[in-house]
C-alpha cells in the first residue's frame, strides 16, 4: 500500500499533508532499519497497518482546532503523527517510555515539518499535563489505561465527543469494556476502511467522568 491509498478514504488533503504522508514510507523504512519500531516484515505494510488504522480515530472524531492530544505509548509515532498530519491545528504530544522510540517519532516529526506535535520520553505516570483527549494503540487493557490517564484528562470539551480515551483496539472487547458500561463507545473500522486488515478492528471511546 502506498500514500495514494490512503486519499481514497481522506480526498481532502492539501499539498502540504499528502507531502508529509508520502515521506513517511521512506522515513520510517530508514530508522527501522537502525532502531527496530516497526516489525521488519510488517514494514511494507506502512500505511496499511499504521497510517490508515491510525487515522481511523479520525473516522470517529474530527477534532476541533485548539484541540490538545496526548498519545500514550507512541512507539515511533503511532497513531500521533498521522492524526497531526490530519489536523495541523490540534496539538499533540507523543509519550513513550522508551527513549529510542522517541528518538524515532521526534525525527519523523522534525523531517516532515509538523510544527503542531512533540514527542516525549517519559512514563505516562510521571506525565501531569492536561489534554482534552488521550489517544493509544492497544498498549494495556483499558480499565488499567483510563486508571493512569484519568488525571490527564481535563473536563468538559468543545468537540462533538466530551472529552476522553480513546483507542484502536482489535477482537472482542465485550468483556474489556463491561466496567464503563454507558461511559464507552464503539466503532468497527471494517464499516469505513474495506482490507481484511480492519475486519477486526475498533475504535473505543471512553467518557471521562
Amino acid at each position: 500500500m502506498t500514500a495514494d491509498q490512503i486519499y481514497r478514504y481522506f480526498p481532502d488533503l492539501s499539498a502540504e499533508q499528502k507531502a508529509q504522508m508520502e515521506q513517511l514510507g521512506a522515513l520510517y523504512r530508514e530508522w527501522n532499519a537502525k532502531i527496530n519500531v516497526i516489525s521488519r516484515k510488517d514494514i511494507d505494510n506502512l500505511y496499511l497497518h499504521h497510517v490508515l488504522h491510525s487515522l481511523g480515530i479520525a473516522k470517529v472524531i474530527s477534532f476541533r482546532p485548539g484541540t490538545t492530544v496526548m498519545d500514550i505509548g507512541t512507539g515511533g509515532g503511532f497513531p500521533g503523527i498521522p492524526l497531526a498530519i490530519l489536523f495541523p491545528e490540534v496539538q499533540f504530544t507523543l509519550l513513550d517510555s522508551i527513549g529510542k522510540k522517541i528518538r524515532v517519532a521526534q525525527a519523523v516529526i522534525d523531517a516532515i515539518g509538523l510544527k503542531n506535535a512533540v514527542a516525549v520520553h517519559r512514563n505516562v505516570i510521571e506525565e501531569k499535563g492536561k489534554y482534552d483527549f488521550v489517544v493509544s494503540r492497544a498498549v494495556m487493557q483499558t480499565d488499567e489505561l483510563m486508571r493512569l490517564v484519568r488525571k490527564n484528562i481535563q473536563k468538559g470539551g468543545q468537540n462533538a465527543l466530551p472529552n476522553g480515551l480513546i483507542c484502536l483496539k482489535g477482537g472482542d472487547l465485550h468483556a474489556e469494556l463491561l466496567p464503563f458500561k454507558k461511559q464507552a463507545e464503539t466503532w468497527d473500522l471494517a464499516s469505513v476502511f474495506d482490507d481484511p486488515f480492519f475486519e477486526t478492528k475498533k475504535v473505543v471511546y471512553v467518557c471521562c467522568p
